[in-house]
């Protein structure tokens, strides 16, 4: 028969290692380690009421006197909340507060699982010990043998001649031997002594002592090395170490060896200020480059921060500065990569309302490789109010903007520049279309200062600029079948005409402007230049169209749009003030296409052509395969002409072509592979080729990488920046997961690894 026993008695400590929500992501299917279950846990399911400080026991059969021991036979079961013992037989000594239990016993609670020969509780101290143990924590894939374990009075476990692995049963990819283990409850992390780490069932390494995590709980300690060699750095040999100092605070320092250069140490810095704020200070140093003629040290040190200080109030700020010009494309820096040319301080602070918003900004910009320095934003001030139905339909903005320009060489002139726009806006909108209506002001104030005797510029300039913009767009739709099957095509054209009052600018120096790039979406701006210093005047149509293809669950499977402006008026303002009588009557032709071809091809590509001469400004298609999100093939092709080397000066034309690849090889073995070549040069500019497997339990990667190598000019160097180099090296990257490891490699980064980052094409599937 089956008896209920309750007792108002603690069995057993609660022992917490780490909270569920906070826990690592389930492994997946193939990788679980299922830990055994008994039957009698089932029967806990028809038990309701019973809070955690009563025990209930279920048996077959029982034996019990009050106050004396109590014998427990055949499938018994003891519950108390959470925790559940299984086991064929129990003796509970009521008067000494001790429980025994043998047989086929397992232990469950919501973190962990254990089998053993025996069990002894001493209720009164909250202990246990069981007796040749086997454990599996819950979703972590880490489980093991102990000779003993033993859960403690202040709810830690202690293991004895004991080893854990993350590997399956079967599996001894690598296994960690220990005389002594204990998982803290609270820390939640565990101390090893006297660890033999085997991988193969070949002993490499000894550690006398270590700590490893049991959840994402972070702990000071070193995380995995890493190991590489390349033709400019030599051998190279990184050694993390991680300290967390305080909730709120932790510093990864890493001191990363190169055998051509010497020892280069990056230090970083994470904070937390508040509940919405953060931010972090990075510093790298390396004495003497052993790889300079020079011996100049190269160090480099950043702080960005970012954050609300309340409901209104947000602030931003972003510091960054190197040794030289080629810090970037020398060494490893963990704040920009190699092809990253500009440093953008900035310090920004923003006001936020319903109706209308404030923000006051600071801003250098730092150019590596060029001599010219862009003018310093010392500061910026914006107001920008909007409301709407002013009149009737009719909504309002007004923009505003008053900015201090700087230079840090003293032969620039500086300006201040106060900027007003206010506009009325009437727009229309519906299922079938668009229209809206749109006049602007501009007014523009310059007091420009440092100005020389021969300059061109004035003191004083007030300029005003009338806009008036009118933009409409229609949608039409009708089913139709194309290759068998049906689709809903779409039909959006959209026009626009654009008008800009006149006026000459030739007396206003260039601050913060650039010219923008002609794309199809470009065709529907409003201005021709980034930046405020020119206003192009305008009187121009913009056409348009865009057709889509949607297939019967309304997924969009092709888009193509192609655009032009046609000029009425020649536009008199550039940038370097110089007015051609030849201009051309209109735009780029600029065209884009999206699609998916059949299945999983998929095309994406986009060109501008001059109507007038032939020649196409620029073209780009990527052809992609991608049957699945491990598998890609992908062919690209990119031509831009009369490209400005900024190194040399020089016109030059981009004309490269590209295959990429990340295709798995087996179900733990993936191969990825980057081949760029330069059709003008007739040469290979960049070559990646890695192999990663990646197990339940450990993951290693092996890379090449060829690629050239960006020279800037710099007094620290004897470089010639016309001279063109190869750099190439070989990367070593290994994990043990469960031993502090930070998880799989990923492919994702392999594909991001080097000068071409993959683009993903624009997948119409949801």
């Amino acid at each position: 028969m089956q008896i209920r026993y309750f007792l108002a008695l603690c069995l057993l400590p609660n022992i917490v290692l780490a909270d569920e929500a906070d826990s690592t992501e389930l492994p997946t299917s193939q990788c679980f380690v299922t830990p055994p279950v008994s039957r009698s846990f089932d029967d806990r399911a028809a038990l309701t009421g019973i809070d955690d400080e009563q025990i209930v026991i279920i048996s077959d059969f029982s034996n019990a006197a009050f106050n004396a021991q109590a014998e427990f036979t055949g499938d018994v079961s003891f519950s108390q909340g959470q925790r559940h013992i299984a086991a064929d037989s129990a003796i509970l000594d009521q008067k000494n507060q001790r429980l025994n239990a043998n047989g086929n016993l397992i232990f469950k609670d919501e973190l962990f699982t254990v089998t053993a020969d025996s069990l002894e509780a001493q209720m009164s101290t909250n202990s246990a010990t069981l007796q040749k143990a086997q454990y599996w924590l819950h979703g972590q894939q880490v489980h093991g043998d102990a000779s003993k374990l033993q859960i403690t009075s202040d709810n830690n476990l202690l293991l004895t001649k004991t080893n854990f692995t993350t590997c399956p049963p079967g599996d001894e990819s690598w296994l960690l031997e220990a005389d002594m283990i204990k998982i803290d409850s609270t820390e939640e992390w565990g101390e090893i002594w006297n660890a033999k780490l085997r991988i193969a069932d070949v002993p490499i390494l000894y550690i006398p002592y270590m700590t490893v995590p049991v959840s994402d709980k972070r702990k000071s300690g070193f995380l995995f090395p890493s190991f590489s060699t390349s033709t400019t750095n030599g051998v190279e040999i990184s050694t993390p170490y991680y300290w967390n100092i305080s909730p709120e605070y932790d510093l990864t320092f890493t001191p990363h060896y190169m055998s051509s250069r010497g020892l280069f140490t990056k230090t970083e810095f994470r904070y937390l200020a508040g509940e919405q704020q953060n931010g972090q200070f990075n510093v790298e140093y390396l004495d003497s480059d052993d790889n300079l003629s020079t011996k100049a040290d190269r160090y480099l040190y950043h702080w960005s921060h970012q954050g609300a200080v309340n409901a209104n109030w947000r602030v931003r700020a972003d510091y960054t500065n190197v040794s030289d010009n080629n810090y970037f494309n020398d060494l490893d820096s963990d704040v920009n990569q190699s092809t990253d040319n500009q440093l953008s301080r900035i310090g920004e602070a923003s006001y936020f309302e319903r109706n209308w918003d404030f923000n006051i900004r600071v801003q250098d910009i730092k150019v590596l490789g060029e001599d010219e320095k862009p003018y310093q934003v010392m500061p910026q001030l914006n107001f920008n109010y909007r409301t709407e139905d002013i009149i009737e339909s009719i909504d309002f903005k007004f923009n505003s903007e008053l900015t201090n320009f700087r230079h840090q060489d003293d032969e620039y002139n500086t300006a201040n520049r106060l900027h007003l726009v206010p506009s009325l806006i009437w727009p229309i909108q519906g299922p079938a279309g668009s229209f809206t209506s749109e006049v602007k002001l501009m007014q523009t104030q310059y007091w420009q200062q440092n100005l020389d005797d021969d300059s061109t510029l004035d003191e004083t300039v007030s300029r005003t600029i009338p806009q008036a913009r009118l933009h409409g767009q229609v949608n039409f739709e009708r089913a139709t079948q194309m290759f068998g099957e049906q689709y809903r095509q779409t039909l959006e054209p959209q026009v626009q005409y654009l008008y800009v009052g006149y006026e000459d600018q030739s007396n206003i120096g260039i601050y913060d402007t650039a010219e923008l790039q002609e794309d199809y979406y470009g065709l529907f701006r409003d201005r021709q230049y980034s930046g405020l210093d020119r206003i192009a005047d305008a009187n121009q149509f913009t056409l348009g169209f865009t057709t889509r293809l949607f297939d019967h669950s309304n997924r969009e499977k092709f888009k193509f749009s192609v655009g032009q402006i046609m000029y009425l008026q020649d536009s008199k303002v550039s940038i370097d003030d110089t007015y051609e009588e030849s201009s051309p009557s209109t735009s780029v032709l600029a065209a884009e296409l999206d699609a998916q071809l059949y299945d999983d091809w998929f095309i994406s590509g986009s060109v501008q052509h001059d109507t007038e001469t032939g020649e196409n400004k620029k073209n780009e298609v990527t052809l992609d395969f991608r049957p699945s999100n491990d598998k890609l093939l992908q062919l690209s092709y990119r031509y831009v002409p009369d490209l400005l080397n900024t190194n040399t000066n020089d016109q030059v034309d981009i004309s490269q072509a590209g295959f990429r690849t990340s295709w798995p090889i087996s179900d733990d073995l993936y191969f990825v592979g980057n081949y760029y070549y330069d059709l003008n040069e007739d040469r290979n500019i960049e070559t990646y080729t890695g192999v990663q497997y990646e197990s339940c339990c450990w993951a290693v990667r092996l890379s090449y990488h060829y690629r050239i190598k960006t020279n800037y000019d710099d007094d620290l160097t004897d470089i010639d920046s016309t001279s063109e180099k190869f750099e190439s090296g070989v990367y070593l990257n290994f994990v043990i997961k469960g031993l502090g490891g930070s998880g799989p490699l990923g492919v994702a980064d392999m594909l991001n690894e080097g000068l071409f980052n993959y683009r993903k094409p624009l997948y119409m599937r949801n």
